[in-house]
């Protein structure tokens, strides 16, 4: 028997206004083959942005250096969060000797959960986010990629650079909607003891989400915002 909504034109809004599965039909209490298909596809391209790596000659055409946590391997990163949450004592030799020290804008980028994300997205976002910052008048520091970082590294690159501010453009957890979802976390004077709350974050960074433009530009007034406030997370007006 063949599915029949009951507004096909409010069906139809609702689909193009979001890309998670609505009115998708079923065959008898089960999902049409077409749809279970696609349904492990999504699957199966979630796993693989979970255990993607941004390659070399990406960082190399952005002219970023590349730091460690002691996560080590993927597994380890998967199993151990924490471990992503520091840096490895040679990391942090490297950022004194090549970082600028107490820069106003600081910006780190991670693969965290989908090294594609940041493939996808890097090209568009951290342009518009340089152009934002200088419309702003803000200077930022040197920027680096963190190998298998989570969103707290913050805390300790913060602890050690001494930014007034700072960004960690990080690949989210993918979902069966989309593989490529950036997220960007922002904080005030980010230190070792920071809470969550501390935080304020852009996420669903993606061609089908916030378009990445649109997000880079918006992050530098987030920042100013932070600046001329000085605070973060819950207690920021924007």
């Amino acid at each position: 028997m063949t599915w029949q909504p009951k507004s096909a034109e409010l069906l139809q809004r609702l689909q193009r206004s979001t890309p998670a599965r609505i009115g998708v039909g079923r065959a008898g209490s089960r999902p049409t083959t077409a749809e279970l298909l696609k349904l492990r596809l999504d699957h199966a391209a979630a796993v693989d942005a979970v255990y993607s790596e941004v390659p070399d000659e990406l960082l190399k055409e952005l002219g970023w250096f590349a730091v460690d946590t002691p996560s080590g391997d993927k597994e380890t990163y998967l199993k151990r969060p924490d471990l992503g949450r520091k840096l490895m004592a040679e990391a942090e030799a490297m950022l004194r000797n090549r970082c600028t020290m107490r820069p106003q804008v600081q910006i780190v980028v991670s693969g965290g959960l989908s090294a594609q994300a940041i493939e996808a997205n890097i090209r568009d976002i951290y342009p518009a986010l340089l152009d934002s910052l200088r419309v702003l008048g803000l200077s930022w520091g040197t920027t680096f990629y963190v190998r298998n970082g989570r969103v707290a590294c913050m805390d300790a690159i913060g602890e050690l650079l001494q930014p007034e501010v700072m960004v960690l453009l990080i690949g989210e957890r993918p979902g069966l909607a989309s593989a490529e979802s950036l997220s960007a976390y922002m904080g005030y004077r980010p230190r070792l003891g920071a809470l969550e709350s501390d935080r304020n974050v852009i996420s669903n960074i993606h061609k089908r989400g916030t378009p990445p433009v649109e997000a880079g530009a918006h992050i530098g007034t987030v920042l100013q915002a932070m600046l001329d406030q000085r605070t973060s997370g819950t207690k920021l007006r924007v």
